[in-house]
């Protein structure tokens, strides 16, 4: 499935530079002054096929524009030009075009290096302080693990691939981006957002866990028209002084809303296959020493029982990657089994942990009803990226790579 997802200006409170330097054009170097409540920091890379989307989200984005207490930066790469521009959002009333004021301009730009995302959240942080920030990653998303479909399938395609470069921030990258970006706010990253496919995942937060304070995405692929930025900065720049939890709750709300009927980008009735979530990453501690519980039960099972396991992972909720499944969703159909081996008390701890995990869960209740906000990799078959698996900071800390080592190698 596809997904989804300059300009000259001058103000008086200014100072206008212009210099060259490794490809930069740095049109305008000033600071803003005041220190406001919140950064929003969307790193859109459209050097790929969904390029059209990432026009239309921030002319959606521009409806509103930042506000007193809001900033919001984009950097973003197109398929029709090798000039990535910095841009600080400012309200537009043109539908036709972008016309936010272009702040630094880099030529032949890589979108799929980590780096670069970790400079532009570096810049942001300096150039446009405030209390709190929200950052966000707007590409193709494959969760932790290669997009079978993609042109470069022989390589992890996580998230952010760039066409021209055919690099991509892996899911290990992603944890060093948000541990750098904690280094240079001075605290965690309020929340992290991937407005992608398929990245609501353990194994992602996993990375990001002692650096980021809320998580928030989809479990299955995102629309092309990705999140409903004009109704979310909307109500969001109208009462800045939300908690993180609360923007974070707000913005899976308006996602759900955008494609449910009567929603912005649901015109010709409601889009099917629509999940969001959005997890207080303080309760992952708790989920981890759970599922270590729940796991040293799966692995004590019976060769019987385990052949029974997997016939409930079969049957638990999938997404478009058919070894990502729902973790409450597989809970509940192991209780079902009434297996002496699994302890009531590991899956009511467990399940009441993961409730304490998923602030809100909105999905279409058509084909997702029984997602409930978390997904984890949960493989059946023999795979090529058990290898990699085991080092993942999630891995590490549960053990659960034994278990899907145990389970995708068994018996049917």
């Amino acid at each position: 499935m596809i997904r989804f997802k300059t300009l000259f200006f001058i103000l008086s409170l200014f100072f206008l530079t212009t210099t060259f330097a490794q490809n930069k054009k740095i049109i305008d170097q000033s600071q803003s002054a005041v220190i406001k409540e919140w950064t929003f920091l969307v790193f859109v890379n459209g050097h790929n096929n969904l390029s059209p989307f990432a026009t239309e989200n921030i002319i959606d984005m521009e409806k509103v524009g930042s506000s007193d207490e809001v900033n919001v930066l984009v950097e973003w790469g197109s398929a029709t030009s090798n000039i990535t521009k910095r841009l600080y959002i400012e309200k537009s009333k043109n539908p036709a075009k972008v016309t936010s004021p272009s702040l630094m301009e880099m030529k032949n730009y890589d979108m799929g290096n980590y780096k670069n995302l970790q400079e532009f959240i570096r810049w942001g942080v300096e150039k446009y302080p405030a209390k709190h920030y929200f950052i966000s990653v707007w590409n193709h998303g494959a969760g932790w693990h290669k997009n079978a479909f993609s042109p470069f399938s022989f390589k992890p395609t996580d998230i952010s691939f760039d066409d021209n470069t055919g690099n991509l921030i892996t899911t290990e990258q992603m944890g060093l981006v948000m541990a750098e970006s904690k280094k240079i706010i001075g605290h965690n990253v309020d929340i992290y957002g991937s407005d992608a496919c398929l990245m609501q995942m353990l194994e992602v937060a996993g990375e990001m866990k002692e650096s980021t304070d809320y998580f928030v995405g989809s479990q299955e692929n995102e629309p092309g028209e990705g999140w409903p930025y004009l109704p979310f900065l909307k109500k969001w720049t109208a009462n800045p002084k939300m908690t993180p939890a609360e923007i974070s709750v707000l913005l899976s709300k308006e996602y759900a809303a955008a494609y449910a009927e009567g929603g912005i980008y649901a015109t010709d009735g409601p889009v099917t296959g629509i999940t969001f979530s959005a997890w207080d990453m303080s309760k992952l501690d708790g989920v981890y020493t759970a599922l270590i519980d729940f796991g040293r039960n799966l692995n004590t099972l019976s060769a019987t029982d385990l052949k029974s396991v997997k016939q409930a992972a079969k049957i638990t909720q999938r997404f478009s990657k058919e070894d990502y499944a729902d973790l409450g969703d597989f809970l509940k159909n192991t209780r079902n089994l009434n297996l002496p081996a699994i302890e009531p008390l590991v899956l009511d701890n467990l399940e009441a942990r993961l409730n304490d995990l998923v602030l809100t869960t909105d999905n279409n209740q058509i084909e997702f009803a029984k997602a409930t906000g978390v997904s984890v990799w949960l493989p059946i078959l023999k795979n090529t990226y058990q290898a990699r698996y085991n080092k993942l900071q999630f891995s590490l800390a549960t053990g659960w790579n034994i278990f899907t080592n145990r389970l995708a190698t068994s018996g049917n």
